[in-house]
C-alpha cells in the first residue's frame, strides 16, 4: 500500500506539473503615454515652478542611459494659468545651464550631480511670472505633437510647525543621535494634507521619507505633537538602530508642506506602491489628476525650517 501510495503521489504531480502553462508577461504597449511631474510652491523656500515631460515604458525593461534621454519630450509647449494671466513655460536642458548655477538648479530638482547621466530638459517659469498666492488655483495644459494634456491644482492655506526638539531616541542612552520632535496646531473642521522633506548637513538635498504623506484624520482641530523621521533615501544601506534620527552637532532642514486632497493622493498610493513590493503585494494603481497622461500637477504651501541638533 505504501509504494502505491508513492506511486499515486507522483503521478498526481507529473499531472498537475503537465497542466502548467509558462506564462510570459506582454511588455509591449500600443502606445506611449506622456508623464507629466510637475509641482508650483508657495511661501518661505518655495522652489521655481517647474514641469518635466517623460514617454511612458513597458514594466519589464532594460534601459541604458542613451535610451533614458530619449524618454524625455521636447519641444512642447507647456503654459500655466494663474488666474489672472496664462504664462508659458521655458524650456531648458541641464546641458545648457552655466557651470556656477548648476549646483542650484540640481538641488531644485533633487538630483545629485555626481551621478546624473542623462540630459534631463525641464520647462520651467524662469522669470518668475505666474502670480503666487495661497489658495489659488493653477491650471496646466500640455500640447505636444496631436496631444493636449491638462491639470489643475490648488495651494491650500499653510499650516505651520513649531516647537521644534531634539531628544533622546527610545531605548538604550545615545549621545550621538537624536529623535526631533515637533508640534502642529491643526485648523479645525478642515480637511488638511501635508507632505515633508529634510536634508542634514552642508548638502541641502531635500528628499523625502518611505511615507512622505498624511492627512489630519488622528489630529484634525487639535495641537499635536509627533516625531518627524530624518528621511532617507531609497537603496541606501538601511540601519535600524539609527533610523529616522538625527546626528548631533549637525545642521538639519525641514520642508514642510500643505497639499490638496489630489496631491495627497497620488503620493499616498505611490509610496504605498514602492514600499509594498514582494511576490504576494498586491497592485496598486497611482492615482494621477493628469487629463490625457499620467503623473502629477501639484501645488505646495511650503515653508523651510533651518534647525541644528546640539550635543548632548
Amino acid at each position: 500500500m505504501t509504494y502505491i501510495k508513492y506511486i499515486l503521489i507522483g503521478l498526481t504531480i507529473l499531472f498537475f506539473a503537465s497542466c502548467e502553462e509558462e506564462y510570459i508577461p506582454d511588455t509591449s504597449i500600443s502606445e506611449q503615454e506622456i508623464v507629466v511631474e510637475g509641482y508650483i510652491e508657495v511661501g518661505e523656500g518655495a522652489n521655481p515652478t517647474f514641469v518635466i515631460l517623460t514617454k511612458s515604458i513597458p514594466f519589464i525593461t532594460t534601459i541604458s542611459s542613451d535610451k533614458f534621454t530619449e524618454l524625455f519630450v521636447k519641444g512642447a509647449e507647456v503654459s500655466v494659468f494663474d488666474g489672472d494671466k496664462t504664462v508659458a513655460l521655458t524650456e531648458f536642458c541641464l546641458t545648457d545651464v552655466p557651470e556656477d548655477l548648476k549646483e542650484q538648479v540640481y538641488a531644485v530638482l533633487g538630483l545629485n550631480p555626481d551621478s546624473t547621466v542623462a540630459d534631463i530638459c525641464v520647462y520651467a517659469d524662469i522669470f518668475g511670472q505666474i502670480k503666487k498666492d495661497y489658495g489659488r488655483r493653477y491650471d496646466l495644459k500640455i500640447n505636444t505633437g496631436d496631444k493636449t494634456l491638462t491639470a489643475t491644482t490648488t495651494v491650500p492655506q499653510y499650516v505651520d510647525l513649531y516647537d521644534f526638539m531634539f531628544d533622546d531616541p527610545p531605548g538604550e542612552p545615545n549621545d550621538t543621535l537624536a529623535e526631533l520632535m515637533v508640534t502642529i496646531n491643526d485648523p479645525v473642521g478642515v480637511k488638511n494634507y501635508y507632505r515633508y522633506f529634510t536634508a542634514t548637513g552642508k548638502d541641502r538635498r531635500f528628499i523625502t521619507p518611505f511615507g512622505s504623506v498624511t492627512d489630519d484624520a488622528i489630529f484634525d482641530g487639535r495641537i499635536f505633537d509627533f516625531p518627524l523621521q530624518k528621511a532617507q533615501r531609497r537603496g541606501g544601506d538601511f540601519d535600524p538602530e539609527t533610523f529616522g534620527l538625527y546626528e548631533r552637532n549637525d545642521s538639519v532642514f525641514v520642508k514642510w508642506c500643505s497639499i490638496d486632497k489630489a496631491h495627497f493622493d497620488f503620493w499616498n498610493t505611490r509610496d504605498f506602491a514602492a514600499s509594498s513590493g514582494g511576490p504576494f503585494s498586491s497592485y496598486t494603481r497611482i492615482s494621477t489628476n493628469i487629463q490625457g497622461g499620467l503623473g502629477i500637477w501639484g501645488g505646495y504651501a511650503v515653508k523651510t525650517y533651518n534647525l541644528y541638533c546640539p550635543p548632548k
